[in-house]
């Protein structure tokens, strides 16, 4: 899938990890977020953030094929939420926004978070409303050119340093799926303090330390509405439409970090010695490694076949849930049997094995749990219960 283009700008993107992200994840997950806006600005002047954006907002232009080559690079982050919070900004804040909103909000809204001066966030989950979308609540009530928004947004990942927010929002009382509108809400000010109407709330997690995550709290907050992407009505569409490019964008990224768990793996037990011999020796444990690395590889296979149909203009939807489906399966499947081979030592926080464990286990829960990527794949299948969403 990949030419020579494809591999140089891999190669960009890993160098500029290992020079500016990976030396100091240990400093960024004790202290529980990462400097996102340098971070992001160093990717941005390299162009990483635009890769497959239009050119005339400051994107790369290049096909999807590309994006997909970024999202392997970007897997080579050594801690999920570092990795996680850069594809919000890619593949989960951005991707509507850049298809379907005018030319004024995107020169506004896109052109600096391509460039790294903007960190977005997406603005969808709420308490009562994660995988099912339609039953959101948060409004965006009309007040002359404005929109008024009450409600709340949870498990916002680089919320608390976020310029802007993709927020999906009621915006008419009209049938669920055809209410909601997609809108670019400021949420700082020019002096940097948080926009009139706007709390956060930081939530600790599991994993994916070095994550920024928090409830949003919006107290009559007010936006121009001509700060909407796109038609007025038609956000529940464009979101399902975003939620494939992360879902595949997620998959990508977990099979270079499965990799990395693996190769991991292979080294320590090649070096613990147990009984007078590497464990690696053990053919339980080659043998086991070698399924893993099998399962791997399939799931690349799937990522590529699935951004092939999307490239031509197809449907990628059952494609990119499976793909969904089978990364958070498998990360949680290589990532516990290769912290067994590590021992005690796989119980302890200074390791990648146990950070791995503990940073991929969201896998199977954000961005659609596991079984919503089950009823989607069912869906295509015509295999629903006639009761079912």
């Amino acid at each position: 899938m990949f030419t020579h283009e494809h591999i140089a700008l891999q190669d960009g993107v890993r160098q500029l990890i290992e020079k500016e992200i990976n030396p100091y994840l240990d400093q960024w997950e004790e202290a529980e977020i990462f400097p996102a806006h340098e971070v992001f600005k160093k990717l941005g002047k390299a162009g990483y953030l635009g890769v497959n954006k239009p050119v005339e907002f400051g994107g790369m232009g290049l096909d999807y094929s590309y994006e997909i080559a970024f999202c392997e690079a970007i897997g080579s982050v050594r801690a999920g939420g570092v990795g996680m919070a850069i594809a919000v900004q890619t593949d989960m804040a951005t991707p509507a926004l850049a298809r379907f909103g005018n030319d004024s909000v995107r020169e506004q809204f896109l052109r600096p978070s391509i460039a790294g001066d903007y960190v977005a966030c997406l603005g969808v989950s709420e308490t009562g409303a994660g995988s099912d979308v339609a039953s959101l609540k948060t409004t965006a009530r009309k007040d002359g050119d404005d929109y008024v928004i009450s409600g709340s947004k949870m498990w916002i990942t680089n919320a608390t340093q976020a310029d802007w927010m993709c927020l999906l929002a009621n915006t008419s009382d009209d049938k669920p799926h055809r209410n909601k509108s997609l809108i670019c809400l400021p949420l700082k000010q020019e002096n940097g303090k948080p926009v009139a109407g706007v709390t956060m709330s930081k939530i600790k997690k599991v994993g994916m330390w070095s994550s920024d995550t928090a409830q949003v709290f919006f107290d009559e907050v007010r936006v121009p509405q001509r700060y909407r992407i796109g038609e007025e009505g038609m956000g529940f569409t464009y979101q399902m439409r975003q939620f494939q490019e992360e879902r595949l964008s997620g998959a990508t990224r977990r099979v270079t970090a499965l990799s990395d768990v693996i190769n991991d793996t292979i080294d320590y037990t090649r070096q613990r010695q147990v009984f007078g011999k590497p464990l690696l020796d053990n053919q339980a444990v080659h043998f086991r490694l070698a399924e893993l690395k099998t399962e791997v590889e399939m799931l690349r296979s799937l990522v590529y076949r699935a951004a092939g149909v999307h490239m031509g203009g197809g449907d990628m939807t059952e494609l990119a849930s499976m793909a969904k489906l089978k990364a958070g399966r498998l990360c949680r499947e290589v990532t516990d049997s290769c912290l067994q081979y590590w021992g005690g030592m796989g119980f302890t926080w200074e390791n990648a094995v146990s950070r791995a464990w503990r940073d991929l286990r969201l896998i199977s829960i954000g961005g659609g749990a596991d079984e919503i990527m089950l009823t989607i794949i069912c869906k295509h299948m015509g295999i629903l219960p006639s009761r079912a969403v």
